[in-house]
């Protein structure tokens, strides 16, 4: 948890233009009000009033117009004349939709939530949703959404609230979805107005209505105008002699007519006289129109990349000539320059306008100086979370800036990075889309067994796995495997690649249910890996890792804790590559490997540790953290900590549900642990509800013939008999034995755990004869596979005891009970709830929890 001093020092970049006076505790992102706004008071008035009148829920209000009209100043202006109203107000860009939650993520700090540059975009932006909704610890905010253009882009984000929403777009489909109040040019008393504030010599009414005609009562022409006059004295008359010799020409060229010609000729006025003045100025003004319409850090600025144009290196290279151009170009207001938050941001509209003032070979040559630019400015390791402010800040330039068209390998390495920023950070969904959009350009481009494609399709085989898509992600991945081997034989220096997704392969195959396939696979790729790579090498820890999760998966338990250690210990010595989020997955690896051998109080320490280290390093509701959640509430269950178990159970359950919601893996396991948690704290109708619903559900993630599947149709079958119902039980539980074995065999920690819950229910039907024969066919085994002193072997002894007396058998019973209550003392304690049930003499159930894939 951050403290109001953190906070303000994570993001104080967005205190911009923070008013005097009564404020909002949060002013964030604000753009600096316009000190020469003018009129708009009945449009101020309708929209205060709409607002001020919604008292039981949020109703968002939208302004919609033309571009240049003032959207956002009035919406600036109504931030900055209500602001007592609020506590928090916040400024939301939606030009590009898919990074509308990064904006909202940004919030966090304020809202004493950990920031975004730790815990992941996805995790911080749910996080503030839900405190808003909530009202915590705000209920008078505002949010302002800018330049969203269809209402289904933001729709998922509106929280619906105590605060208030005000959207601003072009798009006049708002006006069937919200309250809209309808935003046109200046009147002509408003454009004198105006033109009067910004010009310090004052005008002649006969002057001001001129330029007012002449430029369509548009404030951003407008303001560009004035902006020109105050800068060279220029008189009115031959302003208007100017942009009148200008529109000609614009008119005779046939501009697009989506941009007013008076604006138009307005910019192209002010773009003539700053490069007669500073011609440098231009070429940067051309630099700021092929990034995104966001705030560009002046970090972007601060270094000359190899291969940048003379012109724009030279005057990189001078810092005093570089602050005197930026200054310029707000002056002439063709940029808006925030100098405490270190940015540089030009209105969407100049941008286009500029853009479409170039050459295709301009344009081209440009792109490739920006593509550059941000490639020495973005960090090269997207793991590591101490990158990811910088990451945040440009994220919003990258589509924009046209990197997606690029042919260069090292920009579209850039790209790829940028996709594994989000996945590091959780974000998933943005990471598909974005890395969607790479790989059918470049296909297109380059053709489909072109090197970035491939890499391409190989981080999206990873990404649609994470969420959830497991036969989707094993086709894409064995048809990139097919292409990648083929372009290795062409191209050995592809080897790197092809280990890559032989890695992702064998977490397809453990997602099929193929265990004991998936263990030889990464047994062979580990071998390719040390050969290739070396044994610290980030690529090769995470193949160790992974073949640590298949030792457990298939019952050797031991061999999974060992391999897990040292894989952790490895990691966590900090070799370059591994980041905060791979630490924590063998940490929460090596937690669970303790548990499942049976080591529950050791697992329980290991994984309190390892869950504060992800909720501190990459927040409360990363994927990562809530899965070391979860395991975490298994291990206290298992060691008898009922209440602490409960409490993390319900809590994980209900974060995964609002990220993911019900039929996510993660979600499924979240809800598998709820129920045996319920169960054992006696909430048998509950448990039993959840239960029978997750089983519904896992078909449609794994198919039917999944181990889990058919370990968690065992959960319901023990429920089942704990309600009374022992046939139903018994037929579930042979028929979910039937299928492990048919997948695992019969000498599978998971099969072994559903024949001893069958073995009780034969114990229940009262046939005594078949359950002890089954009891001791399993209690065999598992001494075999899991060893003579685990708690599964344990509580099967103490099943078969009491049956074996009960059925006659006094003497065996007797020496195998008391065998059992003394390695129980050992091993658990007396006071544990499982050695208290078999000293009464009464049968344990055995449930299962499917581990993460």
């Amino acid at each position: 948890m951050n403290s109001d001093a953190e906070a303000k020092s994570v993001a104080g970049s967005a205190y911009t233009g923070r008013p005097a006076g009564r404020t909002p505790e949060i002013w964030g992102r604000i753009p600096p009000r316009n000190m020469n706004f003018t009129g708009r008071e009945e449009l101020l008035s309708k929209l205060r009033a709409g607002i001020a009148g919604d008292v039981t829920a949020v109703v968002p209000h939208a302004l919609h117009g033309l571009g240049g009209v003032g959207k956002t100043q009035m919406t600036v202006e109504y931030a900055y004349r209500y602001r007592s109203e609020y506590d928090l107000v916040w400024w939301i860009p939606c030009d590009q939709p898919v990074l509308v939650r990064s904006s909202l993520a940004s919030l966090a700090p304020y809202l004493g939530l950990p920031p975004a540059t730790t815990t992941g975009i996805e995790d911080a932006a749910n996080s503030v949703l839900d405190r808003l909704r909530r009202g915590d610890p705000y209920s008078k905010w505002l949010l302002i959404f800018d330049n969203a253009d269809q209402p289904e882009d933001i729709s998922d984000v509106i929280p619906h609230g105590p605060g208030h929403v005000i959207i601003t777009s072009r798009n006049h489909r708002w006006k069937g979805v919200v309250d809209t109040v309808p935003v046109d040019v200046f009147t002509r008393e408003e454009s004198i107005e105006f033109l009067n504030k910004r010009v310090p010599r004052a005008m002649s009414p006969g002057d001001a209505n001129g330029l007012a005609e002449a430029l369509g009562d548009l404030p951003l022409a407008l303001e560009q105008a004035a902006a020109l006059q105050a800068e060279t004295g220029m008189t009115v008359e031959e302003y208007l002699r100017l942009l009148a010799g200008r529109t000609s020409q614009l008119l005779a060229e046939g501009k697009p007519t989506e941009y007013p010609v008076s604006m138009t000729a307005a910019w192209a006025l002010s773009v003539a006289k700053l490069s007669e003045k500073l011609p440098e100025a231009v070429e940067l003004l051309r630099c700021c129109a092929m990034f995104g319409p966001e705030p560009i850090p002046r970090a972007v600025f601060s270094r000359v990349p190899t291969g940048l144009g003379e012109q724009l290196a030279d005057l990189l290279g001078d810092p005093i000539r570089l602050s005197r151009t930026i200054g310029e170009l707000g002056r002439y207001a063709l940029a808006r320059v925030d100098t405490p938050g270190r940015t540089i941001q030009v209105h969407r509209l100049i941008q286009a306008l500029v853009r479409d003032g170039m050459s295709p070979d301009e344009q081209g040559r440009i792109r490739q100086e920006v593509h550059r630019l941000l490639v020495t400015a973005t960090p090269k390791a997207p793991e590591n979370t101490a990158n990811w402010n910088r990451y945040f800040e440009l994220l919003a330039h990258v589509e924009p800036s046209g990197v997606t068209e690029s042919g260069d390998r090292t920009v579209r390495q850039l790209a790829l990075n940028f996709v594994d920023y989000l996945y590091y950070s959780g974000d998933y969904r943005s990471a598909e889309i974005f890395v969607r959009r790479f790989e059918e350009r470049w296909s297109a481009d380059s053709g489909n067994d072109d090197p970035d494609v491939l890499d391409a399709r190989r981080q999206r085989g990873i990404i649609i796995r994470e969420l959830g898509r497991f036969p989707e992600a094993y086709e894409l991945n064995r048809e990139t495997l097919a292409r990648t081997e083929q372009s290795t034989d062409d191209d050995p220096g592809r080897q790197d690649s092809l280990l890559l997704l032989l890695n992702s392969i064998g977490a397809d195959l453990r997602a099929a249910g193929d265990f004991f396939a998936a263990r030889d696979h990464d047994q062979d790729s580990l071998i390719r890996h040390l050969e290739t790579f070396g044994e610290q090498h980030p690529n090769t820890l995470r193949v160790m890792n992974n073949l640590a999760l298949d030792h457990g998966l298939a019952s050797d338990y031991l061999a999974a804790r060992a391999m897990h250690e040292k894989c952790y210990l490895e990691m966590w010595a900090g070799p370059r590559g591994i980041g905060r989020a791979d630490i924590l997955n063998s940490w929460s690896g090596l937690a669970r490997a303790v548990r499942l051998a049976g080591g529950y109080r050791e697992s329980c320490d290991l994984g309190e540790d390892a869950h504060a280290y992800g909720a501190d390093e990459l927040g409360a509701e990363h994927p990562w953290t809530l899965r070391t959640a979860k395991d975490l509430a298994i291990a206290r269950r298992r060691a008898g900590l009922l209440d602490a178990s409960a409490e993390v159970s319900e809590d994980v359950h209900g974060r995964y549900l609002r990220l993911f919601g019900l039929d996510h893996p993660d979600s499924l396991a979240s809800a598998t642990c709820l129920a045996n948690v319920l169960r054992s704290t006696g909430e048998i109708e509950k448990a039993f509800d959840v239960a029978s619903e997750t089983l519904e559900l896992y078909p449609k993630v794994y198919g039917n013939d999944h181990p889990y599947y058919h370990g968690c149709a065992g959960n319901l079958a023990l429920l089942l008999r704990v309600t009374g119902d022992v046939r139903r039980s018994r037929e579930l539980n042979e028929k979910s034995l039937l299928g492990l074995e048919a997948k695992l065999g019969r000498d599978h920690h998971y099969s072994l755990t559903v024949a001893t819950n069958l073995a009780s229910d034969l114990a229940a039907l009262g046939d005594l004869e078949s359950a002890c024969r089954l009891g001791r066919g399993t209690l065999r085994r598992l001494r075999a596979v899991l060893g003579e002193d685990h708690p599964m072997t344990l509580a099967c002894a103490a099943n078969l005891s009491a049956d074996l007396r009960a059925d006659g058998a006094e003497e065996d019973g007797t020496r195998l009970f008391e065998d059992t209550i003394d390695r129980y003392a050992r091993v658990l304690g007396p006071d544990h709830p499982d050695s208290v049930v078999a000293l009464e003499g009464r049968h344990l159930d055995c449930d299962f929890d499917p581990p993460p894939i």
